[in-house]
């Protein structure tokens, strides 16, 4: 069990965790450090919250970033995990950090310019922490728990509380800057879906090991997910080719903020286990975890 918990802190403090996590960090600098405070843009959720903060009470931006953040951070080490706690406290430490102590020149005053590449490297910070485990802005933790206690969904949530921030943009900085705020948050949208995986929303994990059985209740029971079988036969291999054997093709339906932390689990009780992820454009039915949206 210990041999265990060491392989997941490993994977957690990995050198490709680090890595997404430093360079997702550079990059929402450079959006917001660069392209969005000098001239008065908002992203959505808590980034444009702290933007607004800033600019209305002249404080440190990275006050309300952090303060905004620890309860999503708690609910989502209940909802998700602590390996997602930990990298994402990992991440807005960084994001703070970098904000202090890297100095970045105003890049441009063009609205068009501002509102394209702020939103790019905001896309790409947000899309790199994600690949590392973890988030820089927890609305999304919030909202999926809100739309557990109310009749409303997480996309009605995000709307709701990002027309709020930009509505306010209007109001203190002018109707023209909110509509450029909007075209960042949405080109940021973009980018950290496509940096994620592409446009899709959900994914299907497809599991096949020798330890099967185990592997269906860990994610039927640990994880609360739904699986698929399907009876296959495994082997067909080079130099090997009448070596066969039946097995099981377990099917899952999950978020991209899961992954990470399935796969691991999966890892520590086969670690030879077959793993392939598809990106799927839409999903319905079953048993299935609201998605995040930035």
């Amino acid at each position: 069990m210990k041999h265990n918990k060491e392989i997941a802190w490993n994977e957690v403090f990995s050198f490709k965790s680090i890595i997404f996590t430093i360079l997702g960090a550079l990059c929402a600098v450079i959006a917001i450090k660069g392209f969005m405070i000098p001239n008065q843009f908002l992203d959505g959720g808590v980034t444009g919250i702290s933007i607004l903060a800033h600019e209305i009470f002249h404080i440190d931006i990275t006050h309300p970033l952090i303060l905004i953040n620890i309860p999503f951070i708690i609910w989502g080490y209940s909802k998700i995990g602590k390996d997602f706690a930990i990298q994402s406290i990992l991440a807005i430490i960084a994001l703070a950090v970098f904000i202090n102590i890297i100095e970045i020149p105003t890049i441009t005053e063009d609205n068009i310019l501002i509102a394209v590449f702020g939103g790019f490297f905001m896309g790409l910070g947000i899309g790199f922490i994600i690949r590392a485990g973890g988030v820089i802005d927890g609305l999304e933790v919030i909202a999926d728990y809100a739309d557990k206690k109310m009749a409303i969904s997480t996309p009605e949530i995000i709307m709701l509380i990002n027309t709020s921030i930009f509505l306010a943009a209007a109001f203190n900085f002018g109707i023209e800057k909110a509509m450029y705020s909007i075209l960042t948050y949405f080109t940021a949208l973009q980018v950290s879906k496509y940096v994620v995986d592409g446009f899709e929303e959900y994914t299907t994990m497809h599991i096949i090991s020798s330890k099967s059985d185990e592997i269906k209740s860990l994610v039927v029971n640990d994880f609360g997910k739904g699986i698929t079988v399907y009876k296959g036969e495994r082997g067909y291999l080079p130099g090997s080719f009448d070596v066969k054997e039946d097995c099981d093709i377990i099917v899952t339906v999950i978020t991209r903020l899961e992954i990470h932390k399935l796969k691991l689990a999966i890892s520590e009780l086969d670690p030879k286990a077959f793993i392939y992820i598809q990106n799927i454009r839409e999903v319905g039915g079953g048993i299935l975890k609201r998605i995040r949206r930035h």
